[in-house]
């Protein structure tokens, strides 16, 4: 009885189904339109020219697209991007195509200019183009679909020495041992790269590790003939070069990759910390610096705080501090916490045009001129580290003191 009465109710629905399709309307297939527009590259693969940047590297060329009534007005539009842009409005070169113009090329120096500036691929990296070409319709009583062709083609940029490091070295038969010696960093400055080292009579190499090549850096001026003791300026080249080290003995090589230069000093120029002569209770006293300590209200004029202070690689003459102290000092040579620790040589702030005592306050970021002596007026004089200040650089060569939060 069950099973009837389940059949009665779906009887019904099932006729209103069969009447619903039968009153649907048929549905026709559009013709399918016969498109004419081709377009074809030149070249798969390209490699960009260095020598000779202002002929074309690659040409794109198209046929016309179908034809139409004479009512229609067609137009063409071609756009070029790095694949993976999708031809977005900041980063597609878009050119409208003037009627009967069948072709399109591109330079050297253009694709490998969009390359670094307009499409931001990365120095030396391969990359691909798109090229479109879009065919459309205006007027006429009819719409007409618009005919859309893309071609890709592989791109091998113009190799460029980029002046940067990911790691710097000592190599040649001047460097002893069988292995290439890694320079580091200067505290002070990461753009800057220093080493102390023996070095024997031989030809000395400074290669550049970057985004896994390497360059060499050379002179600018190509003399591989030492200039002892010289700041140089400095280019990088992808085949070695190397100067001439004809005195053994212990060398210190500065590369500046910021400035682009770059100093050696043989034993002859050898850079030494500096050396100050002051009075103290016993009489002259000479000292080589080779670190500070604070005195003033930072510590209530009680026992000297030593700053342990980093020599740099690049200078012994400056001297790094990050201990993060901050407050009113001077910065004296001496720490003993007899009375000579009022009498030291001190570097402060600089003197007044008239000669006298003044304090000054560092700016975070700002270089400031340093004073230095052993005078009242040297030794009264202050200088006040601001809050937040973790890292002091005093050039005591050039008499500054940064102040920075790092």
């Amino acid at each position: 009885m069950e099973k009837v009465k389940y059949l009665y109710k779906i009887v019904p629905l099932f006729f209103a189904v069969l009447c619903m399709t039968a009153c649907e309307p048929e549905v026709l297939d559009i013709p399918k339109v016969e498109e004419r527009l081709e377009l074809k590259a030149s070249a798969e693969n390209i490699t960009l020219d260095e020598e000779h940047l202002e002929d074309n590297a690659i040409t794109f060329s198209w046929t016309e697209a179908r034809e139409v009534s004479d009512d229609h007005l067609v137009s063409y539009t071609t756009k070029m991007d790095v694949v993976g842009n999708n031809f977005g409005s900041a980063t597609a070169i878009m050119n409208y195509e003037d009627e009967g113009i069948n072709s399109r090329s591109f330079t050297s120096e253009q694709l490998q200019n969009w390359a670094n500036e307009k499409w931001g691929v990365a120095a030396n990296k391969p990359f691909t183009i798109e090229f479109r070409i879009i065919a459309e319709w205006e007027g006429g009583a009819t719409f007409e679909a618009p005919e859309v062709r893309t071609v890709r083609v592989n791109v091998q940029p113009i190799r460029t020495v980029v002046f940067n490091a990911d790691k710097v070295f000592l190599d040649g038969s001047a460097v002893p041992g069988l292995s290439k010696v890694e320079m580091s960093k200067t505290l002070e400055n990461p753009n800057q790269y220093a080493f102390l080292l023996d070095l024997e009579a031989g030809d000395l190499q400074i290669p550049v590790e970057f985004e896994g090549a390497t360059n060499y850096i050379y002179s600018a001026d190509a003399n591989d003939q030492l200039q002892d003791g010289e700041t140089i300026g400095i280019k990088m080249r992808e085949t070695p070069f190397a100067w001439k080290i004809e005195t053994p003995g212990q060398y210190r090589v500065v590369v500046n990759m910021q400035k682009a230069t770059a100093a050696i000093y043989s034993p002859a120029t050898a850079l030494t910390p500096k050396s100050v002569v002051w009075n103290g209770g016993g009489g002259a006293i000479t000292t080589e610096v080779t670190d500070l300590w604070m005195h003033g209200a930072i510590n209530n004029w009680g026992a000297p705080i030593k700053m342990s202070c980093t020599p740099s690689l690049a200078d012994p003459q400056v001297l790094v501090y990050t201990g993060g102290r901050t407050g009113k000092a001077k910065f004296i040579v001496y720490g003993g916490n007899d009375n000579d620790k009022n009498l030291a040589y001190a570097f402060s702030s600089p003197l007044t045009a008239a000669g006298l005592r003044q304090d000054i306050t560092l700016t975070l970021g700002k270089v400031n001129d340093l004073g230095g002596g052993f005078s009242g007026e040297n030794r009264n004089s202050y200088i006040t580290i601001p809050t937040g200040t973790n890292f002091l650089v005093f050039d005591l060569r050039n008499m500054t003191i940064l102040a920075e939060k790092r």
